[in-house]
């Protein structure tokens, strides 16, 4: 009796251990992506990743850094023209001269709108956000700005992309410039931009725009001929270099150095971030690739 009891332990001990092994190597081989992935290192002073669906933070590195922030302030730009009541893509906007003398007296990149051409709100926000255009962007604000001057229209366009960040709780973003070329008080930080993006990309028109690399407007010229416009090419590489992009918007300037916002969908799951302050374009899409490698991996 005694015999067979012993032998019952040692065959069910047996069982355990080898359901255990069973279980532990299952758990290994579920767990090793996990295991394997290790932050990487990039070169842009500030980044920062989030799980789209559920803002679960991916990846940080001086995620709260405020910092200039270059033409990705044009996320906002557009964020406030696509939040406005009763917005008609459709409508025509008349190109100023001051539209087209505010891009030559900076030196900003610009959509080479012409003056006195009419040109849809749809059209320049496409101008805004593939050749990032500072032209389309004077354009809008003064759009959809409220008052009697230009000048107070703008003032009062910038008072909405501020309203809108304080609308997201936003406490390390600033703006005033209604395309990035600020004055001393145009800012943001890689979590904030994210965000801003996050809250852009749920607009329909906002999504389309963004993974778009090319676009061809037709405007209206001041004898009311069609007038072809350049093709505009979406500044975005990683729409080309990376599978599965979907968008955002690319910056830069002598103080904020090469930006980018990036989002990008595999398998169901959207990976969406910032990277502020790296030194090329081309290194700025490197750390950005970097970054959404990191953060599909983590996602599983």
């Amino acid at each position: 009796m005694k015999t067979g009891i012993q032998g019952f332990r040692i065959r069910r001990a047996a069982a355990v251990a080898v359901t255990t092994g069973a279980v532990l190597a299952t758990g290994a081989l579920t767990a090793a992506p996990a295991q394997a992935v290790t932050a990487p290192s990039i070169v842009a002073k500030g980044g920062y990743a989030m799980n789209n669906a559920t803002g679960t933070t991916l990846y940080t590195k001086a995620a709260d850094y405020r910092r200039s922030t270059g033409s990705t302030t044009k996320i906002m730009t557009a964020k406030v023209v696509l939040a406005q009541p009763n917005l008609n893509l459709d409508a025509k906007v008349t190109i100023q001269k001051a539209y087209s003398d505010y891009v030559v007296k900076n030196n900003a990149s610009q959509a080479h709108l012409i003056v006195g051409d009419k040109v849809t709100v749809r059209q320049l926000l496409y101008g805004l956000m593939l050749p990032s255009g500072c032209d389309a962007a004077y354009a809008l604000a003064d759009k959809f700005g409220s008052g009697t001057t230009r000048d107070a229209r703008v003032k009062s366009f910038i008072g909405k992309m501020n309203s809108a960040a304080g609308a997201l709780n936003l406490k390390n973003t600033h703006f005033d410039s209604f395309d990035g070329i600020g004055n001393g008080s145009n800012y943001s930080t890689p979590r904030d931009l994210t965000k801003i993006a996050s809250s852009a990309m749920k607009n329909s028109t906002f999504r389309t725009i963004v993974k778009t690399k090319s676009y061809t407007a037709k405007t209206i010229t001041k004898t009311g001929s069609t007038r072809t416009m350049a093709t505009w090419t979406n500044t975005n590489s990683l729409l080309s270099s990376y599978s599965g992009t979907i968008g955002v918007k690319t910056g830069s300037g002598p103080e904020a150095g090469a930006c980018l916002v990036f989002a990008a969908t595999r398998n169901g799951k959207t990976v969406i971030g910032t990277v502020l302050a790296s030194t090329t374009y081309a290194q700025r899409a490197t750390d950005s690739t970097k970054i959404l490698n990191y953060g599909f991996a983590k996602l599983g």
